[in-house]
C-alpha cells in the first residue's frame, strides 16, 4: 500500500495531498482486496501512524458496511480474527491507540456483531469478556464496544426501518436470555476493581449501566449489591457526578407506576440515610450539586408522572400512596429550587412545573389544602427572588452566563404563569405587595430589586385575564389595582434611577400597558419625556437607545389619537437624531444606529399623518422631513462614481441604501383610512422615487442599491395607485440589465405584486418586458453550476419557482393577453417550460404551481373558441404531463407537498374533461391510456373515477399511480 499517499488523508493543510489520498481511498474501496491489504497493514503498522490507521479502518469499515454480508465465510472469519487480534494487541501494548482509532474500531466491531450475532458468532460476548483479564486497555475497549452496540440496537431517537427494529429486538431478546447476567457481573467487577485505580474506567462503566438499564431486567441493577457500590461512589469526588447520572437513568426506566414509585422511594431512602440529599457543599462542589439537582428532578418527575398515569386509571389507592411520596419530596424541591446557584435551581424546574400541575389537579378535585397554599407561596417568593440579576452583572457586554440567566428567567416565568393559573388571588396579592413596597422606597434599594419589581408588574399584566380590557369575574378589582400600580410606576420617579436594566424594564412595561394611558392620558408627557431625554434616546448606553427607538414607535402608534398636542415638540427633539451620516472608516458619530433611525422616521411620519394638520400642511411637514434625505441621497449619487476606494464606495452605497429605506419606512404611517392620496402626500414620494431611480444607472454597488430601490417600489405599489405606473418601465429596464440569478429572482415578486394590484392596467408594460424578462431568466438558468454547490443549486431552484409564480400571476390575474400576444415560437417555448416544470423538476412546490398554470390555461383556451392550436397542445403535452409527472421515481406519493401537486394535476384533468367532455374520454380510452400498458378494465375504472367529483378523483389518483408504479 502507498503509505506516503495515505498520510495525506487527514491533512487539511494540504488540499492536493488530501485529494490524492481520497482518490486512493476510493480505489481501495472498490478493489477486491483493498480491505485485506488494510487489515494486513493494521496488523503490522507502527504504533504512531494514526493517519494511516484511520485510513485503513475507514476502508475496512466500508467493506463491513457494504460487502461483508455477501462474501464467503472464510473472508468473514478473516475480519472476526482481525477484531480479536486487534483487541489483544491493544491490551498488551505499552502504547495503545488513541480514542479516535479505538472508536473507529469499536464501530467496525459493532457492525460485525450486528450481522453475525447470534448465528455466525454466538460466542461474541464470551470472547469479549475473556479479554477483560488483559488489563485496563481491554476493559476500556470492552466498555466502548458495549456503548456502540447499545446506541445501534436501543437508541430510540434514531429512526429505524421495520426490518431493523425486528433485528434489534431479536438481538436484545437473545442477549437477555444468554449473556446479560454475565455482562452485569462484569460491570460490578469493573466498578469494584477500578474504583481506586482508574476513575475514568469506572465512569465509563457507569455510563454503560445507565444506557443498558432501559432494556434489561431492572432487578439485575436495582439491588443491594449495586446500591451499596453507588452510595460509596457518591462520596468520591471523581465518581459522584457519573453515579448521579447512572442512578437517574435507573429511575427513568419505563415501568409500572406503582413499581416506579417503590423504586424511587427505595433510592430516596438510601440516599437520605447516606446524607447525600442533605449535601450543601462549597463552590468547588457546584458540578456535583447540579447533578444532584438533576437526580432530584428525575425522582420528583417520575413520581408525578406515576400519579398522572394512576389518575387516568382511576386507581385511588395507588394515587394516595403516590401523593404521600410527592409531599415527602417537596422539601427537597424547595431546597434545590432556592439554591444560590442558578444552574442548580434550573435543574429542578421541571419537577416544580409538574408539581404545580399536580396541585391544579388537586384544586380541580376540591382537595387543595392550606399546606399546598403555603408551598405555592414559598415557590412564588423563590421565583421572584431568583428572577433578580446578580448585583455584579455587567450590562455593557454579554457572556455565556448572561445568556444562561436569560433562559433561566424564561423557565421561572413559566413557573410564575403556572402559579397564577393555580391561585391567582394569592399570586396577585403577594406580587402586588412586592411591587408597591419596592416602588415606594426605590431610592433605598439596589437596582436588581427595583428591576424585578417592575418586571413582575409587567408579568402580572400577562397573567391577569383581560386586566386591561373588559372585566371578567373578580378581575375588575384587579384592573383597578393594576392601574394603581401603574400610576405608582409613572409618578414614583423610578425612571430616573439610572441603571440600564431598570430603565429598559420601565420602557417595556409602560408600552405593554398602553391602554392605561388611553384612560389616563395626562401621564403621556412624562413617558414621552423619558423616551426623548437622557433616560431613553440620549442614554449613554447604545442598547437602551436602540430599544427606546423601537418602543417609542410602538407607544406613539398605539396612542396616536393623543399625540397631536405633542407632535411639534417631539419632531423638534428628534431632529438631530434623524440626520443621515456617512460612517468614517466604518464608525458613525450618530447616537442611534441605522436600524434605530428606521423606527424614528416611522415615528415622525405617524405623528405627521395623525396630526391635526390639513393635507397641504401635512405635505409640507412631511417634505421637510424627507427633503434632507433626498438631498443627501443626490449628493451621494454624485459622489459615488468619483470615489476610487472600494471601502469608501461601499460605505456611500450603504448610506444611499439607508436613505431609501428611511423614506420607504415613513410610508408605513399611511393606511387604508389614512392614504397617501387623502393626505396630499403622493407628490413627495414620487419625487423621491424619481431621485432614487438614478441609483440604478451607477456601475458600482449594484446589488445594494437595486435591493433598496426594489423595496421602495414594493412600498409604493402598496401605498399608491396608477400614479406610480409610469415609473416601472424605467425601473425594469435598469433592474433587468443584471444577469445575476439573485437579482432577477428578487425582481419577480415586484412584478407579481404590480400584476396582482393593477391587473389590466399593466398589460402594455408587462407585454413589453415579457420576453426580455423571460429570456433573462432562461439565460440565468442555463449557466452551468457545480452539482455539489448547494447555495448555487438552491438559488437556481428559487429562480425556477419564481419564474413559474410569474407565469401563474399572469394567468390567474386574467392578463393572458400578455402571453397570447407573443410570437408562436416564443409562446410554445414558454408553454413547454411549464410542461417541463410540471414533469421534469423534482420540486413538488414548482410542480403544483405548473399544474395550476396549465389548469387555468385549459379553462381559458381549452374550449372551441380558445387560442388557435391550443387544443392540440393540450392533448400532446398537458394531458401526458398529468401522467408522466406522477410516474417519475422522484414523485414521492408519501410526501405531503407532492400530494398537493398530484391534487392540482387532478384538477387540471377535471378541467380538460369540463372543456372537452366525451371527446376527452374517448381520447383517453382509445389513444393515450393504452400507450401506458394499462388493462382495459383499469382504463374503464380510471375514466369512471374521472367522471366522479374532484375529491373522489384526487383520492383515486394516488391509489392509481401507486398501483401503476409497483
Amino acid at each position: 500500500m502507498d503509505i506516503e499517499t495515505i498520510q495525506g488523508f487527514l491533512d487539511h493543510t494540504n488540499p492536493l495531498a488530501r485529494h490524492q489520498a481520497l482518490q486512493y481511498f476510493e480505489q481501495l474501496k472498490e478493489s477486491e482486496d483493498g480491505w485485506k491489504l488494510s487489515i494486513n497493514l493494521l496488523s503490522n503498522i507502527d504504533k504512531k501512524q494514526d493517519q494511516v490507521k484511520f485510513f485503513c479502518f475507514q476502508v475496512v469499515l466500508h467493506f463491513v458496511k457494504n460487502k461483508y454480508p455477501y462474501v464467503n465465510s472464510e473472508q468473514q472469519q478473516i475480519v472476526r480474527d482481525f477484531v480479536k487480534h486487534w483487541i489483544q494487541t491493544q491490551s498488551t501494548s505499552c502504547q495503545p491507540d488513541g480514542s479516535l482509532i479505538q472508536n473507529k474500531a469499536s464501530q467496525i466491531i459493532c457492525m460485525v456483531f450486528l450481522m453475525d450475532f447470534p448465528t455466525r458468532w454466538p460466542t461474541f460476548f464470551d470472547d469479549l469478556l475473556q479479554t477483560l483479564n488483559l488489563g485496563i486497555t481491554s476493559t476500556i475497549i470492552y466498555l466502548r464496544i458495549l456503548l456502540t452496540i447499545n446506541s445501534e440496537i436501543a437508541d430510540r431517537e434514531i429512526s429505524r426501518t421495520q426490518k431493523e427494529l425486528e433485528t434489534f429486538t431479536f438481538i436484545k431478546d437473545t442477549m437477555r436470555e444468554t449473556c446479560i447476567t454475565k455482562l452485569v457481573d462484569s460491570w460490578h467487577h469493573i466498578l469494584v476493581t477500578y474504583k481506586n485505580v482508574d476513575t475514568e474506567i469506572v465512569c465509563l462503566c457507569l455510563e454503560v449501566i445507565g444506557a443498558y438499564i432501559a432494556w434489561i431486567d431492572i432487578s439485575l441493577i436495582a439491588n443491594d449489591r449495586f446500591v451499596q457500590v453507588f452510595i460509596s461512589f457518591l462520596s468520591i469526588p471523581k465518581l459522584r457526578e457519573s453515579t448521579c447520572d447512572c442512578i437517574a437513568q435507573i429511575i427513568n426506566k419505563g415501568m409500572d407506576p406503582v413499581a416506579k414509585v417503590k423504586l424511587v422511594e427505595s433510592y430516596a431512602t438510601v440516599l437520605k440515610q447516606a446524607g447525600v440529599l442533605n449535601f450543601t457543599g462549597s463552590p468547588d462542589d457546584e458540578d456535583f450539586m447540579v447533578k444532584l439537582a438533576s437526580l432530584v428532578n428525575t425522582m420528583g418527575t417520575s413520581i408525578l408522572n406515576s400519579w398522572t398515569r394512576l389518575h387516568k386509571l382511576k386507581d385511588t389507592a395507588g394515587m394516595t400512596v403516590v401523593a404521600n411520596a410527592i409531599h415527602d419530596k417537596i422539601e427537597l424541591l424547595l431546597k434545590f429550587l432556592n439554591n444560590d446557584d442558578d444552574e442548580v435551581s434550573q435543574g429542578v424546574i421541571e419537577f416544580a412545573r409538574e408539581y404545580l400541575q399536580f396541585l391544579k389537579n388537586k384544586a380541580s378535585a376540591g382537595v387543595y389544602t392550606a399546606s399546598d397554599s403555603v408551598n405555592v407561596e414559598t415557590i412564588l417568593f423563590i421565583v421572584i427572588n431568583k428572577y433578580k440579576y446578580d448585583p455584579s452583572t455587567d450590562f455593557s457586554c454579554q457572556d455565556p452566563e448572561d445568556a444562561f440567566f436569560l433562559e433561566y428567567r424564561k423557565s421561572l416565568k413559566v413557573l410564575f404563569d403556572n402559579l397564577a393559573m393555580l391561585d391567582l388571588d394569592l399570586v396577585f396579592s403577594r406580587t402586588k405587595g412586592v411591587i408597591t413596597q419596592t416602588l415606594n422606597q426605590w431610592r433605598n434599594l439596589p437596582y436588581n430589586d427595583i428591576e424585578v419589581a417592575i418586571t413582575f408588574l409587567y408579568l402580572l399584566g400577562e397573567v391577569v385575564p383581560n386586566c386591561q380590557g373588559n372585566p371578567v369575574g373578580n378581575t375588575s378589582d384587579k384592573k383597578t389595582e393594576m392601574n394603581e400600580m401603574l400610576h405608582l410606576l409613572v409618578t414614583s420617579g423610578v425612571s430616573r434611577q439610572g441603571h440600564v436594566a431598570v430603565i429598559l424594564q420601565f420602557f417595556e412595561t409602560v408600552v405593554r400597558f398602553e391602554k392605561f394611558f388611553n384612560q389616563e392620558p395626562h401621564h403621556i408627557p412624562e413617558i414621552l419625556g423619558a423616551f426623548l431625554d437622557e433616560r431613553g434616546l440620549r442614554n449613554s448606553d447604545p442598547h437602551v437607545r436602540s430599544r427606546a427607538a423601537y418602543l417609542l414607535s410602538r407607544f406613539v402608534k398605539c396612542l396616536k389619537g393623543h399625540m397631536p398636542n405633542y407632535t411639534g415638540g417631539i419632531l423638534k427633539q428628534l431632529q438631530d437624531l434623524l440626520d443621515l451620516q456617512i460612517p468614517v472608516n466604518g464608525v458613525s458619530s450618530s447616537l442611534v444606529s441605522p436600524d434605530d433611525q428606521l423606527y424614528l422616521y416611522e415615528t415622525a411620519a405617524i405623528l405627521i399623518v395623525s396630526g391635526n394638520f390639513g393635507p397641504g400642511n401635512k405635505q409640507a411637514i412631511l417634505k421637510s422631513l424627507l427633503l434632507p434625505v433626498a438631498q443627501k441621497f443626490e449628493m451621494l449619487l454624485q459622489k459615488l462614481p468619483n470615489t476610487s476606494e472600494e471601502r469608501q464606495r461601499r460605505e456611500i452605497a450603504k448610506c444611499m441604501n439607508h436613505a431609501i429605506a428611511v423614506t420607504s419606512r415613513t410610508s408605513k404611517a399611511f393606511s387604508n383610512q389614512q392614504t397617501m392620496k387623502s393626505n396630499g402626500c403622493v407628490e413627495v414620494y414620487l419625487q423621491a422615487l424619481q431621485i432614487f431611480l438614478g441609483a440604478l444607472n451607477l456601475p458600482y454597488e449594484q446589488a445594494t442599491l437595486q435591493s433598496a430601490v426594489r423595496q421602495y417600489l414594493h412600498r409604493m405599489v402598496v401605498c399608491l395607485e396608477s400614479e406610480v405606473l409610469p415609473y416601472f418601465p424605467i425601473a425594469a429596464e435598469q433592474l433587468l440589465k443584471s444577469s445575476d440569478i439573485r437579482s432577477i429572482q428578487e425582481f419577480i415578486p415586484l412584478i407579481n405584486q404590480i400584476i396582482m394590484k393593477f391587473k389590466k392596467e399593466v398589460i402594455p408594460f408587462v407585454q413589453e418586458i415579457f420576453m426580455p424578462f423571460v429570456t433573462a431568466i432562461f439565460n440565468s438558468l442555463s449557466v452551468p453550476i457545480d452539482e455539489n454547490d448547494q447555495p448555487a443549486q438552491s438559488e437556481r431552484q428559487l429562480l425556477q419557482r419564481s419564474y413559474f409564480l410569474f407565469i401563474a400571476a399572469i394567468v390567474t390575474n386574467n392578463i393572458t393577453e400578455v402571453i397570447a400576444a407573443q410570437s408562436m415560437q416564443n409562446l410554445e417555448r414558454v408553454l413547454l417550460t411549464v410542461i417541463q416544470g410540471a414533469v421534469d423538476y423534482p420540486d413538488p412546490v414548482a410542480q403544483k404551481t405548473c399544474f395550476s398554470i396549465l389548469k387555468k390555461m385549459v379553462e381559458l383556451w381549452g374550449g372551441d373558441n380558445g387560442m388557435a392550436g391550443f387544443v392540440e397542445f393540450m392533448y400532446n403535452h398537458i394531458v401526458p404531463a398529468c401522467f408522466m409527472a406522477p410516474l417519475k421515481e422522484t414523485f414521492d406519493l408519501n410526501d405531503a407537498q407532492t400530494i398537493l401537486a398530484l391534487s392540482e394535476s387532478a384538477l387540471c384533468l377535471k378541467t380538460v374533461l369540463d372543456k372537452r367532455g366525451a371527446e376527452f374520454v374517448t381520447y383517453l380510452k382509445s389513444r393515450y391510456l393504452p400507450t401506458l400498458n394499462i388493462s382495459p378494465e383499469k382504463i374503464e375504472e380510471y375514466c369512471q373515477a374521472l367522471a366522479s367529483d374532484s375529491k373522489a378523483f384526487k383520492n383515486y389518483l394516488k391509489f392509481f399511480f401507486q398501483n401503476v408504479k409497483t
